[in-house]
């Protein structure tokens, strides 16, 4: 027993290390969009609570969620952040499994530009509709009588700049329509169902995402329209940018792919390379046609790649 958990750990080992040197290279190819992504988070948290200081506090909004479904209360708030914490660290985890797991069908740096495109369009939609009209918040900080629906007139830029972590983004006013929370839940959703292998996972994540747009609405947290422009404009950037940018990569042949597939142009000008070779008694290396591990936006299940894999391994 102690020989094969020795065997296994060693593996396991062996794969981690392997998986970080393949990361690492598309890393040093990839720094400079996972930098900006993650710089725009920043620019997206100021915009944030640049908008608090424009908010008024009023009468809250007549809303068809408001009056379906019950109030949870103050008290009770923490039900949907936890929800939301459960999709966002589900995700986060699933996105490094290829360091771990034997069967693997994306590089980690790849899935995170293309989760950072998702968010960062998201995110700078959502900046110009906030700041083009400034609603009265729902939430119980954001009411008339609150200390906290209203800051006072910073003294310089740097006031402005420093964000108040996590206090300043939990309890802002103003940043409403559309909401931040349903963005990454929907991106995370979105992103499993197009990448990710279990039919059982992606159902739920759905459910998931469902519940969650129900629990901000009863938390008071945002208006239904918040949650209802989430929902068919996440929906929206995913399909365009999937569209405009070039799919990832495959790893069913255990090698590490182009990481910008074929165009349209590419690929009329890669069949007639290969016709003129079939013309002149040359045969095409079938390497040359690299397995994709997506058809048509649809994934292949994961018997597909166990048989991949299998057959990989059986080879001397």
């Amino acid at each position: 027993m102690t020989l094969y958990i020795g065997r296994e750990a060693s593996k396991l080992w062996k794969r981690i290390c392997a998986e970080t040197s393949a990361e690492s290279n598309l890393f040093i190819d990839n720094w400079k969009y996972i930098i900006a992504g993650f710089v725009f988070q920043y620019i997206h948290g100021v915009a944030a609570r640049g908008v608090h200081y424009l908010h008024r506090p009023g009468p809250t909004l007549q809303d068809l969620g408001f009056f379906l479904l019950p109030e949870l209360g103050q008290d009770k708030a923490y039900i949907s952040e936890t929800v939301f914490m459960f999709v966002f660290l589900s995700f986060f985890l699933w996105t490094f499994h290829p360091f771990v797991f034997k069967v693997k069908k994306f590089y980690t740096v790849q899935i995170w530009c293309r989760v950072l495109a998702y968010l960062v369009v998201s995110q700078t939609l959502r900046i110009f509709t906030f700041y083009s009209t400034q609603l009265p918040g729902p939430n119980y900080h954001c009411r008339p009588g609150s200390k906290l629906a209203r800051l006072p007139e910073p003294d310089g830029v740097l006031e402005v700049l420093v964000i108040n972590f996590p206090q300043g983004v939990i309890y802002g006013c103003g940043d409403l329509i559309f909401s931040s929370h349903m963005i990454f839940t929907l991106v995370f959703v979105l992103t499993y169902q197009k990448y990710g292998t279990r039919r059982c996972i992606k159902q739920f994540g759905w459910s998931i995402a469902i519940i969650q747009s129900l629990l901000i609405v009863a938390s008071r947290k945002h208006y239904t329209v918040d949650v209802v422009v989430a929902w068919y404009t996440v929906n929206l950037v995913v399909f365009f940018i999937d569209k405009k940018l070039p799919e990832l990569s495959g790893r069913t042949n255990g090698s590490l792919l182009i990481l910008l597939p074929l165009s349209t142009k590419d690929k009329d000008k890669w069949t007639k390379e290969e016709n003129h070779k079939l013309l002149n008694g040359n045969s095409v290396n079938p390497a040359d046609r690299r397995p994709r591990s997506q058809s048509n936006g649809k994934n292949l299940e994961d018997v597909n790649i166990n048989q991949v894999d299998t057959s990989m391994n059986s080879t001397p």
